[in-house]
């Protein structure tokens, strides 16, 4: 799901970056209220663990690539509003070390996958695990459909940015200036990949390791308990 340079408009990744700049700006507001001393540590592997999975990129059609997050898992382990700022830092450093993902569309990247993704799949996981009392499965397949839900709407943020830039910017000759794929390309081609392929590897992926985690170091784990 990284969006490279030359893909977006100027009108759209100027707004994801100011959308960003405001949200990272409140995110560390949190942090800084929520987060406990002992959890810093944490908070620095969970960017590492981030930046690690997304490395294993599968190039899609429309200018993107697939790979797996992390996102939920993060945000059930530490927090919503830390896991958005982990997997914004794993964004940024693949974008400015390795060139995966452009710098004018890093706003753009940490909107979809680091912001979207997270809240909203951290959104479902809580809808389903609700209470303390809830069973180990449901707390499991809550986090499971959250990180597959999750993924699935920043995969669908990916396909609408990239698709709109043909209605908002073309040459006088009428040819796109930026991403040349339709929404009628980019959604069906990247919204397929991922709910057939990539939202299911999510969620095996943020199930197991919960399981695992659970079971060798449940304090790790902050609401799932």
């Amino acid at each position: 799901m990284h969006i490279p340079d030359g893909y977006l408009g100027p009108v759209t990744y100027g707004s994801l970056w100011l959308a960003m700049s405001l949200i990272w700006f409140y995110a560390s507001r949190k942090i800084k209220q929520t987060l406990k001393a002992s959890e810093v540590p944490l908070l620095a592997l969970a960017a590492s663990f981030s930046f690690v999975i997304m490395m294993f990129n599968v190039p899609i059609p429309a200018g993107t690539t697939g790979h797996a997050t992390g996102a939920v898992l993060i945000a059930v382990l530490i927090g919503p509003w830390p896991a958005v700022m982990a997997v914004s830092v794993a964004l940024m450093i693949q974008a400015l070390m390795f060139g995966d993902g452009g710098i004018t569309a890093m706003g753009a990247n940490c909107f979809n996958i680091a912001f979207a993704e997270t809240l909203s799949g951290y959104a479902v996981y809580r809808v389903i695990a609700k209470g303390r009392d809830a069973s180990l499965k449901r707390q499991l397949f809550g986090a499971g459909a959250g990180a597959y839900i999750g993924i699935n709407i920043a995969a669908f943020l990916t396909a609408f940015e990239l698709g709109i830039q043909t209605a908002l910017h073309t040459g006088p000759d009428g040819r796109p200036l930026y991403s040349p794929f339709p929404l009628s390309l980019t959604i069906p081609v990247i919204m397929t990949e991922h709910l057939v392929l990539f939202g299911l590897v999510e969620a095996a992926v943020t199930v197991l390791v919960l399981s695992y985690i659970n079971k060798s170091h449940p304090e790790l784990i902050k609401e799932m308990r």
